[in-house]
């Protein structure tokens, strides 16, 4: 009897992910629990194990497809003969339906596996269309790339693709309301023209780490309403303690940077005005706070960017939270981080100051509702005192941006919250007030 693999559900709000490897071929025999195939989803590479003992009948997919939650990835059998072909489910060659009958009947909902080769179920998840309502022109039924294409663009004819949806009545400048008053609404994209009348070009497919942050940063700016306020912080005399210390941090294999630091004045500026550390629940219209301090620290890897959760910041001294950091990041960039280690942040920090620049406009992490991100620091002329009496001084002045989500919080709020990580920075005696 043949038992079908599907992707199971890899954790909270994962849907998808990519094959990198497939253990094993047709024809092998599997034991209960044994790695079957390696999908990275969410930026993290997981070992999918076998759910049963059995031999493999046949194999859906391969390194490099995208799969969602519940396709059929493996065919197990007991000793049967494996399939000839095992990346497509068998389709018997027939005639192609007229086009005047594909153009009248209605689009038949499939109950079953959909006849499609894997490039086309790629391609169908990159475009959002759901086989199960498009009838194929293939041979049996089969549904090809152009029945795929043909339904993103919401074409009629042959292809069988419900007409869209007529445009709803609040765009059309009716008094009607949208779904909801609290989440922006989506607009169709337009297709892109054939860039190749006019050059040479050359197609990359968007995969791993940068496809998974195009999406996330997609939907992060098309559903918060941004706004960002900006500041220095003059970081000279924690620069003198960080440099006091560094090598007792190194000693037990970390390493002391300012972003352990900001860790502590963000929990301290989190703490006094908690509404930056929330989500905003759109459906129910209510704002969730959150009593725990899990905080996100964007890291630059090879493969693309990635921001691994130190948890329980509140909790740990500066020096923990370094070596926590180390290690996170190390993981970060060998591609080993778990699931667990990406998940359930409530405030983000990004540090592009080894990099160079002045600033920069972050986006926020969603669904939190802020995120703060650091320039590099660097040795400014600073004029103390008042107009009458002034003095110029050098400091080492670090820029500050947070950009948060205008429906759970004003500028004013920002301001103050910034200038409470400033206080923070700027007076070590009262950091190591919070370590």
């Amino acid at each position: 009897m043949a038992r079908s693999f599907k992707l199971p559900d890899l954790g909270e709000g994962i849907h998808e992910g990519e094959v990198l490897k497939v253990l094993v071929n047709v024809g092998d025999k599997v034991a209960e629990d044994q790695p079957i195939l390696v999908v990275e989803t969410d930026k993290a590479a997981v070992e999918i194990p076998s759910p049963f003992s059995g031999a493999v009948q046949a194999i859906r997919v391969r390194a490099g497809d995208l799969v969602r939650v519940g396709d059929e990835l493996i065919v197990f059998g007991d000793g049967e003969e494996p399939e000839e072909v095992a990346l497509a489910p068998a389709v018997k060659p027939a005639a192609k339906e007229p086009v005047e009958a594909a153009v009248t009947e209605p689009v038949a909902e499939h109950h079953g596996p959909v006849p499609a080769s894997p490039a086309t179920r790629r391609l169908a998840r990159e475009l959002g269309v759901d086989l199960r309502q498009v009838r194929g022109t293939g041979p049996a039924g089969l549904v090809t790339g152009d029945d795929v294409r043909s339904a993103a663009l919401g074409a009629e004819g042959p292809v069988g693709v419900s007409p869209p949806e007529p445009e709803p009545a609040f765009a059309k400048g009716t008094e009607a309301a949208p779904p909801t008053l609290l989440r922006p609404s989506t607009v169709a994209v337009p297709p892109l023209p054939d860039f190749a009348r006019w050059g040479s070009v050359d197609r990359v497919p968007l995969r791993s780490v940068r496809r998974s942050t195009a999406k996330h940063m997609a939907l992060a700016w098309s559903q918060i309403p941004h706004v960002n306020h900006q500041d220095w912080a003059d970081v000279t005399e924690l620069e003198l303690l960080r440099q006091r210390h560094k090598e007792a941090v190194e000693a037990r294999g970390g390493k002391l940077t300012l972003t352990a630091f900001v860790l502590k004045a963000v929990v301290a500026a989190l703490k006094t005005y908690p509404q930056f550390n929330t989500t905003l629940d759109t459906d129910r219209e209510e704002i969730i706070y959150k009593r725990y301090y899990h905080l996100g620290v964007a890291a630059d890897t090879e493969r693309g960017l990635v921001v691994p959760v130190v948890r329980d910041v509140d909790r740990k001294s500066v020096t923990e939270l370094a070596l926590e950091m180390t290690a996170l990041i190390g993981r970060a960039r060998e591609g080993t981080l778990s699931l667990e280690e990406l998940q359930g942040g409530t405030f983000t920090i990004t540090n592009i100051g080894a990099l160079g620049g002045t600033g920069f406009a972050p986006i926020v992490n969603y669904p939190e509702v802020a995120i703060l991100g650091l320039g590099k620091a660097q040795l400014q002329p600073t004029v103390r005192g008042t107009l009458e009496e002034h003095e110029v001084v050098v400091r080492l002045r670090m820029p500050l941006v947070l950009a948060f989500d205008h429906r759970v919080a004003d500028g004013a709020e920002a301001a103050r919250f910034v200038n409470v990580v400033i206080e923070a920075l700027e007076s070590p005696e009262k950091l190591l007030l919070l370590i």
